[in-house]
């Protein structure tokens, strides 16, 4: 039984739904998000969309939680949005950007240039005696943790002195190193 799956989801105000027989479409002021779902159905009842599973199939039961926390974050994304915060640690780590492109400087030869799709609104700042920060913010949950995961990859933390890119808040676990 899926609990997660079996929870209502309230329609936020102003936000519309769109279902089609194997698509669902959200708009909001926000912005507008599609996603194909199959093997359930979804039922819209006075503002409550609920995801119901037609049969008890194995793979029945596997999408049904998926497409409804899929379906509840198209809701709040489209109505609140979504925003994640990368943080460098390390001497010398900037960020800057010019409209869409992130350049990071991160200790390699040469500076990383990354283009970032036009959904992700970026904003970078630099403080002195801070650590740089980037604000990531979008309506679509699936391609903001993906831009994301995408720049925190360029230098992960390392554990040893905690140097890379984390998420604010993220702790590391720190190792001791070499006991002499």
């Amino acid at each position: 039984m899926s609990r997660i799956g079996n929870n209502p989801i309230t329609i936020p105000e102003g936000v519309t739904i769109d279902i089609q027989p194997t698509q669902i479409t959200v708009k909001g002021k926000m912005g507008e998000l599609t996603q194909d779902y199959n093997d359930v159905e979804l039922k819209v009842e006075e503002n409550v969309l609920t995801v119901v599973r037609p049969s008890e199939n194995k793979s029945v039961k596997a999408k049904h939680g998926l497409y409804r926390a899929l379906i509840a974050n198209m809701l709040i994304g489209v109505s609140e949005g979504f925003s994640k915060q990368l943080e460098l640690v390390g001497v010398g780590y900037r960020a800057s950007n010019q409209g869409q492109k992130l350049d990071l400087a991160l200790g390699y030869s040469h500076n990383i240039l990354f283009e970032i799709a036009p959904e992700v609104k970026l904003e970078t700042i630099s403080e002195k005696g801070k650590n740089p920060i980037i604000k990531l913010s979008s309506h679509d949950k699936q391609l903001l943790g993906f831009v994301a995961a995408k720049i925190r990859s360029f230098r992960k933390p390392e554990p040893y002195k905690g140097k890379g890119i984390k998420f604010v808040g993220e702790q590391i676990r720190r190792k001791a190193g070499k006991s002499a």
